[in-house]
């Protein structure tokens, strides 16, 4: 095994058993190793390493999990509509767990207007910064949303997008994947999931 599939392992068991996010599970894992930062996987290596691990460790579990965010992520598209949601991050991917946190990307004409419907609508939440597309820093909204058939409490993120950076978000990856999808491909997986 290289060292960088045996950080991408580490890695993975960090991300799905501890919900640790994948930059820091990277870092910890070649820290914990011994092994030089240089060896870090890509995301496609973790991705497989996490789809591996979940495969071993969690196959009874993690369908009904990933099921229950997915459910939970069309709720908060629905009542975002305005926004156009897109579902992004691990329950995009398949690869989410109940630890995992639900990210949404929002595209938003004005930046602040996501902030004022979430105080209109009496919800609490707390205002983070994170980097987006070109090292742009953008607001990044954080609850903590009730998700009744997990029987627990999701942490939500809301990133909020410029309106023109909506060109482009569909589209795939080298393996044909797309890093996001809207509401109507999100039910469309859940159709394909029952």
């Amino acid at each position: 095994m290289s060292d960088s599939e045996e950080i991408a392992a580490a890695a993975a068991r960090l991300i799905v058993d501890e919900g640790m996010d994948w930059g820091p599970a990277k870092q910890r894992a070649a820290r914990d190793l011994g092994l030089p930062r240089a060896a870090l996987p890509g995301n496609d290596e973790v991705e497989a390493a996490v789809r591996e691990h979940i495969a071993i460790f969690h196959a009874d579990t993690q369908p009904g999990e990933l099921r229950a965010l997915r459910e939970l992520a069309a709720q908060w598209m629905e009542r975002l509509a305005e926004f156009r949601p897109h579902l992004t991050g691990a329950v995009w991917r398949g690869t989410a767990t109940r630890l995992s946190n639900l990210h949404l990307q929002l595209y938003c004409d004005d930046s602040k207007a996501a902030e004022i419907a979430l105080i209109d609508r009496g919800l609490d939440f707390d205002v983070a910064e994170t980097t987006a597309g070109r090292g742009r820093q953008v607001d990044m909204l954080i609850l903590d949303a009730p998700c009744p058939a997990l029987d627990e409490r999701v942490t939500l993120c809301l990133t909020i997008l410029d309106f023109d950076d909506l060109r482009g978000a569909l589209k795939p990856d080298a393996r044909g994947l797309t890093e996001r999808g809207d509401l109507g491909a999100l039910r469309k997986l859940l159709d394909e999931e029952a």
